[in-house]
């Protein structure tokens, strides 16, 4: 029997979003009720980096790949989950070194971020050291439970080293129930077209 992890954020108005800026929240009204003798229908708006999503290219890269050239294929597989919660700043080489990091793989990072469901502005980030590092090797993608992979780093490195190497980014992970170890991952974004990113649904698969 197989157990499955949802790490996707729910979608609300008073969830949290990037440094709590308020034209980030998304909003959800009611367009007509069974009050008025119509079915009940609502209507979302929502900045497309609100809460679990996947990173195009273009969201950090002028003239970047947009959403919908990222295929599937590249977004359902085997990956891993490490345990970063003892980290307090940043996650550097040293930090990924440890866990025997493998060309092609997905790597989901569980860090103190998934504790609070409050933006924290001194969240656990990326560093350019650990992108630069998991560049190098290759991997395929990089999920944080973060808002961002990065935080006030001059030029999005982060962004722009991982993207450059071909990795893909999920942010907004929800990881704080899930155990380190591997899992057969799905991320499912929105099938939007010409833009920088889509909210996703992502789940975990477990034995």
């Amino acid at each position: 029997m197989f157990k499955l992890y949802d790490i996707s954020m729910t979608i609300q108005p008073g969830m949290q979003v990037y440094k709590n800026k308020e034209e980030k929240k998304p909003e959800i009204r009611t367009v007509q009720s069974h009050a008025e003798g119509k079915p009940h229908e609502s209507r979302l708006s929502l900045d497309t980096h609100t809460g679990t999503h996947l990173d195009a290219p273009l969201h950090m890269i002028a003239d970047g790949a947009t959403i919908e050239t990222i295929p599937l294929e590249s977004l359902v597989g085997t990956c891993r989950v490490l345990d970063l919660t003892h980290v307090e700043d940043s996650i550097g080489r040293a930090d990924l070194e440890r866990h025997g990091v493998q060309p092609g793989e997905w790597l989901l990072f569980k860090t103190r971020n998934s504790l609070s469901e409050e933006f924290d502005f001194e969240f656990v980030y990326l560093n350019q050291e650990g992108a630069a590092y998991l560049s190098e090797i290759g991997v395929r993608g990089v999920g944080t439970d973060g808002l961002g992979i990065e935080r006030a780093q001059p030029g999005h490195v982060t962004h722009k080293t991982l993207m450059n190497a071909g990795a893909l980014v999920v942010e907004g992970l929800r990881l704080r129930d899930v155990p380190a170890g591997t899992y057969f991952l799905v991320v499912a974004p929105l099938k939007l077209t010409g833009i920088d990113a889509a909210p996703a649904r992502a789940f975990l698969i477990g034995a």
